[in-house]
């Protein structure tokens, strides 16, 4: 297949509300869109791992053993239900330096991401990705649809494998410049605190979903 017309497909996929995607979004919202790119690193490594075990043909082994998808499946959930309890608890806005949480009615200030952070949104973005069971079927049983059987597997993998880790970026870069929109929606200590239950609020769900699905 040709990837110029595997582009626009492979970002209609990667644009699929989903952990991943949120986490972008959240990240905008926080950090701004380049710490919310480079954080995207993370999630575009655990997708190159899925996107090699499809190509040498183990995804399809993984996707039939009901038993590494359960434990798939139940390890994302845990991670998810962690980021949505820790956020659920917390008051911080972490694109905000302590001393700047500001009292209703008073703005915010925005400040940029500390690079030592940058590890840790990667480090978010992997987990979120590896961990997800429907990353799986993406990439062992949708993706090989695009390969055509009659000539070599290799070289169209080499192909079309990194188109479609672009079109995460492309992805990411969409829910990150949302987020900075919503950005401006939080001018209060308020605002914060209810902005970190919406986020807790959609990871606890998400695991619950995630629990909830079957292959």
């Amino acid at each position: 297949m040709n990837a110029a017309f595997f582009f626009p497909v492979a970002v209609a996929i990667a644009l699929t509300p989903g952990p991943n995607n949120f986490c972008a979004l959240n990240n905008g919202i926080r950090q701004g869109i380049v710490p919310a790119l480079v954080g995207t690193c993370g999630r575009v490594l655990a997708f190159s791992v899925f996107l090699t075990v499809s190509a040498v043909g183990l995804g399809a082994m993984l996707l039939a053993s009901e038993a590494a998808f359960s434990v798939v499946k139940w390890v994302g959930a845990a991670y998810l239900f962690y980021l949505g309890w820790r956020a659920w608890r917390s008051r911080e806005f972490s694109g905000l330096a302590p001393t700047q949480a500001s009292s209703d009615g008073q703005a915010l200030a925005q400040v940029p991401a500390p690079a030592r952070r940058w590890r840790a949104l990667m480090r978010q973005e992997f987990l979120l990705g590896i961990t997800n069971p429907k990353a799986i079927i993406l990439f062992a049983a949708i993706f090989p649809q695009f390969i055509d059987p009659s000539q070599p597997a290799a070289p169209q993998f080499a192909i079309l494998g990194p188109t479609y880790l672009a079109a995460e970026f492309v992805a990411s870069l969409v829910y990150a410049a949302g987020g900075l929109q919503l950005r401006r929606l939080i001018t209060s200590q308020r605002a914060v605190v209810r902005l970190n239950k919406a986020t807790g609020g959609f990871f606890m769900g998400a695991a619950g979903l995630l629990l909830a699905s079957n292959k």
